[in-house]
């Protein structure tokens, strides 16, 4: 069927006026934002719905677009100084985070070169002895401990094994004998 041309008159049915008032109210508050975006003007619009509801639109605001109309002879430069001077605020508390996340974005950023620094050093193949060389008395002490720390585990994993092999050792000795046992019997 498409869109059709609707005869302009009062919708007689309850339900289907406050259907047609909805959808018509958004339409209108769309192109009144439209107006206000494209061209920069300001609007209000205020509506009461066919249930009593009242339903407001503004650009830059309500209140402010009705005391400008209200009061049209006077201040008319104060209320735009007023709102520049907000929009301004705005804006400088804008910037002033825009260069707050930019200094973070820097700080970052060097803190990734350095990391990617280490990093090479870190994989590039260097004499050990140099390596040491370099440490202070404190990381030394440390070197040790740590040194120290590993050979004792060393030693302990190396028990460790011996015991668990000489069980197993012990635990394949009892099945050879039944395995001899049980051929010396089968023959």
């Amino acid at each position: 069927m498409g869109r059709r041309k609707i005869e302009m008159k009062m919708v007689k049915d309850n339900s289907s006026r406050q259907v047609t008032f909805s959808k018509r109210r958004t339409g209108l508050f769309k192109k009144a934002n439209e107006l206000a975006t494209l061209c920069g003007a300001e609007v209000a619009i205020v509506v009461f719905s066919p249930g009593g509801k009242p339903f407001s639109f503004g650009h830059p605001t309500v209140d402010s677009v009705s005391d400008r109309f209200l009061n049209q002879d006077q201040e008319v430069p104060n209320v735009k100084a007023r709102a520049g001077s907000s929009k301004n605020a705005k804006v400088d508390r804008l910037n002033q985070q825009l260069v707050d996340v930019m200094k973070q974005l820097q700080a970052e950023k060097k803190k990734a070169q350095s990391l990617d620094q280490k990093a090479k050093k870190a994989k590039a193949p260097q004499n050990c002895q140099t390596q040491i060389d370099e440490l202070s008395l404190h990381e030394l002490e440390k070197l040790k401990g740590s040194l120290e720390e590993l050979r004792e585990n060393a030693k302990a994993r190396v028990c460790e094994m011996e015991a668990s092999f000489s069980l197993l050792l012990l635990a394949q000795k009892p099945i050879q004998e039944a395995d001899m046992s049980v051929t010396k019997k089968a023959n």
